[in-house]
């Protein structure tokens, strides 16, 4: 696997989690859960690039990126107002954190294939990398959701085919069973 391919699944699995954690209703535990995500993140990828981690430089790396980003803290104290809160935050918070991440995945695998490392950064270059990529990141989850939502919308489709290969006697209940666990567990 190239090392682009691969750093490339790191960040795209690591957005769609940060997604999912921005989704926990709780007001700042959903914020806690997405910078471990991005920390982890952060961690994988300078394994790939031979760099030196740390919890301590990765958190300050992650600091500097994202300081404390208002619209993510904005976005999980909105869960707080009852009802409408939640759906309404839980939402904004997932675009904001898959798109942080994505930034602080871009940002690092840029540092780190130039040679840098976590603990020769300059804040303010990164920041600006950082907030461009950011805006990349919007548009990067929103093809995620969409792609998503087109995979699990295939999913069903060939669940709902199975299911009536099934009634037919073409498939038998475990073939059926078998294949149904298959495609869940891609969703």
């Amino acid at each position: 696997m190239s090392q682009k391919t691969e750093t490339d699944a790191i960040i795209r699995s690591h957005v769609l989690w940060s997604m999912g954690g921005g989704l926990i209703p709780i007001p700042l535990v959903d914020f806690a859960a997405v910078t471990a995500i991005q920390l982890e993140m952060l961690q994988q990828l300078a394994q790939v690039y031979g760099v030196n981690y740390s919890r301590s430089m990765g958190k300050a790396f992650v600091s500097a990126l994202t300081g404390t980003t208002l619209a993510r803290l904005g976005a999980s104290f909105i869960k707080a107002i009852p009802g409408v809160g939640s759906v309404i935050g839980g939402a904004s918070m997932a675009i904001t954190s898959g798109a942080s991440t994505y930034a602080v995945g871009q940002v690092a695998i840029n540092h780190f294939s130039t040679g840098g490392s976590l603990s020769n950064f300059v804040e303010d270059k990164v920041k600006e990398a950082y907030d461009s990529a950011f805006e990349k990141g919007k548009g990067y989850v929103s093809d995620l959701e969409k792609e998503q939502g087109n995979e699990a919308a295939d999913i069903y489709q060939t669940l709902e085919k199975l299911g009536k290969l099934k009634e037919q006697g073409i498939l038998t209940e475990e073939e059926f069973l078998a294949k149904k666990t298959e495609l869940l567990s891609r969703l």
